[in-house]
């Protein structure tokens, strides 16, 4: 059934995905952002099939495959030098490095990498037999580095090395491309090549960290579709595998790869802002779904049953059709608190479509990485979904919702208190305008405020969401350096969902100058929230809602929360006390005394409390 090599394919596979997987579950929730980011430039590994498909197409003079052809090459580079760029940006924020000592896997990676060129030179020597071997020799040994790299990404200090290594594995990849199939002297290529590589490095060099999270939603469609234009142009002839198993797999690959495409560009533009970041549920919403997977499903099928060139084509048309709607609709009724486990998930597909397209065109080194890319997205989303107390399926097709609960478990004075304004001795009034956050509050509230903090032995600092819109990581920083050198120990705590994306509020915080090691992740944290003096709180709602604990039927019960509650003095900068996403309201914001709240745009007023603090 199967042929030695398609097997060989299959276990090379089902092994990168296991060691990827294992190797990934180490890396601290802190550098998920740069991970996901990693993985994105791990996934452009098809543009080594892009470049076999266009020298075909090349080949055989078909203008329209080879356009085609250049498309998938230009998606990927981007990919492979965008993603890199980032990830390397952000990784530098994050580790500040410093000089390292070699270690024995150093030293290990660098050997690999020398046999690995050695061994590519004499690809291009040998022929036949020799020349497979010597192929996937090479493949093997750089599927190896790439795993090295990701196990340095695991390493604070080492994780900009890991980085690199993988991308010099991923530039070793595309010469043996190119020296396998004698392609250097052709020049088309190098045009793909040269206009994604550019492109990349545009993106790479101009990104924002706030936009992070929409980048890595567009890297994951521009792998996806990559993906799927080279399964595409394998169905059709234009690599050198066309047998039943290269066109099962690129069927599949097509499939998949138009999901991650159609719903890596829903995801990028809710997140972008460009369309409603709330969720589109419409009328049978679930059903239509169903439908269109379906629908996917017997166009699959359709293509073996009859075979007829005319069904073929249709077939294939109609998967892309098909599965593209089915990628809109799983995405577009995902909400933007949900955009983590989303975007986690659709970085898992775009590394599966890539290792299925390695089926299809028979590339070792494609299907591998993309193993491991897959592993790392779908260990992301589980992750997501235990942080956030969801189940995927309910997420992506609609079960338990996010309805607002009108009737939490709180009590009438609760909930009187939360639709209010209150001044007591410690609650300042929470309707203030931000240009005058601070004017209205009484002297004697204001000396109370001062003291507070100005005192404080042990702060705590809570970022969520609502820093990312403000932008306020700067004005954190100022005010965490004024009461560490006032005496104080400070310390962030970062809840695993916090943001658009995992790990979203560490590449912000460290943008800022925020040191690595003052950040920590929820569970080491959570203990000390009892102990400290005071918790500041910065646009963060859901992952702080104590409601969590008690509220049982609410969309949130049950859900990991950082115990902010739990401190005597909490300082809120959040826009406003509406409930979060989740709509359940919080019961913190009810506490009548050791609340201080300022609502508002939360740049503009953390600057009026640190002018406050500031005042002799």
């Amino acid at each position: 059934m199967f042929s030695t090599f398609q097997l060989s394919l299959i276990g090379v596979f089902v092994l990168a995905t296991i060691l990827g997987y294992f190797l990934i579950k180490n890396v601290p929730s802190l550098l998920h952002t740069p991970l996901m980011s990693g993985m994105n430039a791990l996934s452009g590994i098809c543009v080594t099939g892009a470049i076999v498909a266009s020298f075909f197409a090349f080949s055989k003079n078909d203008v329209l495959a080879i356009i085609f052809g250049l498309f998938a090459i230009v998606l990927s580079a981007i990919n492979v030098v965008g993603g890199f760029i980032v990830t390397d940006k952000m990784l530098r924020m994050i580790a500040k490095v410093g000089t390292k000592k070699a270690s024995p896997q150093i030293i290990l990676t660098i050997l690999l990498l020398v046999i690995s060129l050695a061994l590519i030179i004499l690809t291009g020597i040998y022929q036949g037999k020799v020349q497979d071997y010597l192929s996937y020799s090479v493949a093997t040994l750089l599927s190896a580095v790439i795993l090295v790299g990701i196990f340095f990404m695991s390493k604070v200090e080492y994780s900009v090395l890991g980085n690199r290594l993988s991308s010099i594995a991923m530039l070793l990849a595309v010469i043996t491309t190119f020296v396998f199939y004698g392609l250097i002297t052709v020049w088309i290529l190098y045009i793909g090549l040269t206009i994604g590589s550019v492109l990349g490095v545009f993106i790479g060099l101009k990104v924002k960290m706030i936009q992070m999270p929409q980048l890595v939603a567009l890297l994951n469609g521009l792998g996806g579709g990559a993906s799927a234009i080279i399964a595409s142009l394998t169905i059709l002839g234009f690599t050198p595998n066309n047998n039943l198993f290269s066109d099962a797999s690129s069927l599949i690959a097509i499939a998949i790869g138009c999901v991650t495409l159609s719903g890596s560009l829903v995801a990028a533009a809710k997140l972008a802002r460009l369309i409603s970041q709330k969720s589109v549920v419409m009328k049978g919403h679930k059903v239509w779904i169903v439908i269109f997977l379906a629908l996917t499903i017997v166009s699959l099928v359709l293509y073996f049953v009859i075979p007829n060139q005319i069904i073929t084509a249709f077939s294939v048309v109609c998967v892309i059709i098909f599965s593209s709607i089915f990628g809109i609709l799983f995405s577009i009724r995902v909400g933007g608190a949900d955009m983590p486990i989303t975007i986690s998930l659709l970085n898992s597909l775009s590394g599966v479509a890539a290792g299925i397209a390695g089926f299809a065109v028979g590339d070792l080194l494609l299907v591998a990485v993309g193993g491991i890319v897959g592993a790392s997205g779908l260990w992301l989303t589980q992750v997501m979904c235990k942080s956030m107390n969801r189940k995927m399926l309910d997420i992506l097709v609609g079960g338990r919702g996010r309805k607002k609960e009108e009737n939490m478990v709180l009590s009438p004075s609760e909930q009187l208190a939360m639709k209010t304004t209150i001044i007591t001795e410690n609650i300042v009034d929470s309707s203030i305008t931000p240009s005058d956050s601070i004017n209205p509050i009484f002297e004697e509230e204001k000396k109370s405020l001062k003291e507070i903090l100005l005192n404080a032995k042990k702060v705590i600092f809570v970022p969520g969401y609502g820093m990312a819109v403000a932008q306020a990581q700067h004005h954190v920083k100022h005010l965490a350096d004024i009461l560490r050198n006032n005496g104080a120990s400070i310390k962030f705590a970062v809840h695993p969902v916090a943001g658009r994306m995992p790990g979203h509020m560490n590449v912000l915080l460290c943008e800022a100058d925020v040191d690595y090691e003052d950040l920590y992740e929820m569970d080491d944290i959570n203990p000390e929230f009892e102990e400290a003096d005071a918790t500041i709180v910065i646009g963060a709602n859901d992952v702080m809602n104590s409601a969590a604990r008690e509220a049982e039927g609410t969309p949130i019960y049950g859900m990991p929360i950082l115990n902010v509650d739990k401190c005597k003095n909490i300082f809120l900068f959040n826009y406003d006390l509406k409930p979060g996403y989740a709509g359940v309201e919080n019961p913190v914001y009810s506490r009548k005394s050791g609340l201080f709240t300022f609502l508002g745009n939360a740049n503009d007023t953390l600057a009026d409390f640190i002018a406050l603090l500031e005042l002799k």
